[in-house]
């Protein structure tokens, strides 16, 4: 491959892996079937690969078709979100900004925040609530964001932990199994339970406070960080689940990112550590 890819060679592949169909993808792209054909007869020549496996009754995507459609979404996401971070820049107000759950910073945000403040090359820090965090970054409408791992899709981003912790089943403090002093997941699996990824069973919840009075009225239990246990609500009780992954608390950002304050921003992070 003699150069790089061009965003609108990415644009007509990830038509036909959308719709499976060249008719209907030159249609959404509003140019003729033999071009977008020939387009995309050009893009596997010049990776050596083949990207579709046609036949008169299918499209579908090979295995390197996959991996481009994954590869390919991320870039063209990249590509908008530099876009709107640089008309940011541009506003007149530089700053960064920080996305995260309300009460997901483990206490840690007054700390990250002071430390870096003291940072050389740091800019202001603007700090939003948001449950889709990723999104956000991905989208270019935030710098930074706090994330949980494993639960959260990291594809694209660099990371700096920040804390683990073990997770914790919430419950109703008059519930049969609060007064265990520990307990495995198996002993939940008549429960409705709500993840680090939303319910798996049972309500939604929009923050941490709806959660917990959700839990308060039977209506759910919660699997959390013991980070956002303390404190807790007197009706409640919480007990670790010994067999589920812990959970670690991250400093997530967009990768091979050059910025200079997102640089002093990672450092004051790390600092603010309780393992550092």
């Amino acid at each position: 491959m003699d150069r790089p890819l061009e965003t609108r060679e990415l644009v007509h592949f990830l038509a036909v892996a959308d719709e499976l169909h060249f008719s209907r993808a030159a249609a959404r792209l509003g140019i003729a079937q033999p071009a977008l054909s020939k387009s995309i007869q050009k893009l596997e020549r010049r990776l050596g690969v083949v990207l579709f496996e046609r036949n008169s009754r299918a499209v579908t995507l090979t295995s390197a078709g996959q991996v481009l459609a994954r590869e390919a979404r991320h870039a063209l996401d990249a590509v908008d979100a530099a876009v709107r971070r640089t008309r940011r820049a541009d506003a007149g107000d530089p700053h960064l900004i920080l996305a995260m759950k309300a009460g997901g910073d483990a206490g840690l945000l007054s700390a990250i925040l002071t430390a870096c403040d003291r940072e050389p090359c740091s800019l202001p820090v603007r700090v939003i609530f948001h449950t889709d965090r990723v999104r956000l970054l991905r989208d270019g409408l935030a710098d930074a964001a706090l994330l949980y791992s494993p639960a959260e899709d990291l594809s694209g981003l660099d990371t700096e932990p920040l804390l683990t912790e073990p997770l914790m089943a919430v419950l109703p403090a008059s519930h049969p199994l609060a007064a265990r002093a520990s307990l495995r997941t198996a002993d939940l699996r008549d429960e409705n339970v709500h993840g680090q990824r939303g319910p798996t069973t049972g309500p939604e919840a929009r923050s941490l406070t709806e959660l917990l009075q959700l839990v308060a009225l039977g209506q759910t239990v919660a699997m959390v960080p013991r980070f956002v246990t303390t404190p807790l609500r007197h009706d409640l009780a919480c007990v670790p689940v010994t067999d589920a992954q812990p959970v670690t608390l991250l400093l997530a950002w967009p990768a091979h990112s050059t910025s200079p304050a997102l640089a002093a921003l990672v450092r004051a992070a790390s600092a603010a550590s309780p393992g550092r």
